[in-house]
């Protein structure tokens, strides 16, 4: 087992029901740190990295974990003072969705996977998957560290939605065609009817219109910008692999970290109409 997943320790066999597991012990996991405390960007690239690497074993071996997502991101933190690193182990869990890409469950439309607004446009649209799908999905996660205090660029909460409301997905869907649209021409290759006709409605409201591309270094350093735009792709074809964005040039380099206080960015966010204002 590799030392980048969280492993199963034991299995309790009686009582029977409910099934129980007993996993490796670790601190926190990634959601609950970020909320506690916006991560710096040297210890958001060791998330990365680490994430990456564990991607990248399981993809060689044709599976997906489809549930990327900072929940299943698993850390120990280091001692409390500035000499030391934040985690001292990066692990990711929740092993329970890993299916094979070539299977039935991947190929055949209609199997959603994750949550609403950690999964990847493909699988939003009820679409076949792949391993590009984790890819979408870790994306997002990095993205989310980024802004920090639990904010999340696609979820339909940032607009005042609930998941019981009729809308709440396809609001999903509409925030990323404003931030990373539009969903290319390519993407009819792969969209059935009904996902085309919802791809043509999100289009039908206009272009997108808080590109990602133009966010401020306040927000988001520019380096960072860089990186998060080469794996969020709308179509899953023109996402690197796990193998190639660990070859990426964002791993060595050291630039400024330009972002604003996390106060200052959740007052901008509360001084504006439910939503992030990214320009």
């Amino acid at each position: 087992m590799s030392p980048l997943f969280r492993p199963l320790e034991d299995e309790i066999l009686d009582p029977v029901d409910p099934p129980s597991i007993v996993l490796k012990y670790l601190d926190s996991d990634l959601r609950a740190e970020s909320n506690r405390q916006r991560l710096s960007r040297p210890d958001i690239k060791k998330v990365a990295k680490s994430v990456l690497e564990a991607l990248r074993i399981l993809h060689q071996d044709g599976m997906v974990h489809t549930d990327i997502k900072l929940d299943n991101m698993f850390v120990n933190l280091g001692q409390k003072n500035d000499d030391s690193e934040r985690f001292t182990a990066i692990q990711l869990g929740d092993w329970g969705g890993v299916v094979s890409k070539d299977s039935e469950f991947a190929s055949e439309p209609g199997h959603l996977i994750g949550a609403s607004f950690t999964r990847s446009p493909e699988a939003q649209l009820g679409l076949p998957w792949g391993t590009a799908t984790d890819i979408w999905s870790f994306g997002n996660a990095i993205l989310t560290l980024l802004y920090g205090g639990g904010f999340h660029l696609f979820n339909p909460s940032n607009e005042g939605y609930k998941p019981e409301d009729e809308l709440y997905e396809l609001v999903v869907l509409s925030r990323m065609h404003r931030y990373f649209g539009p969903f290319p021409e390519s993407f009819q290759e792969i969209a059935d009817d009904n996902a085309a006709g919802i791809v043509d409605f999100i289009h039908s409201m206009g272009p997108p219109t808080k590109p990602f591309a133009r966010v401020t270094r306040r927000e988001i350093p520019p380096a960072d910008r860089d990186f998060i735009l080469k794996v969020m792709k709308l179509d899953y074809r023109d996402r690197p692999t796990a193998e190639q964005l660990l070859e990426d040039e964002w791993f060595s380099e050291s630039s400024e970290d330009t972002r604003e206080p996390l106060a200052s960015v959740q007052q901008q966010d509360c001084s504006t109409s439910k939503e992030k204002v990214v320009e």
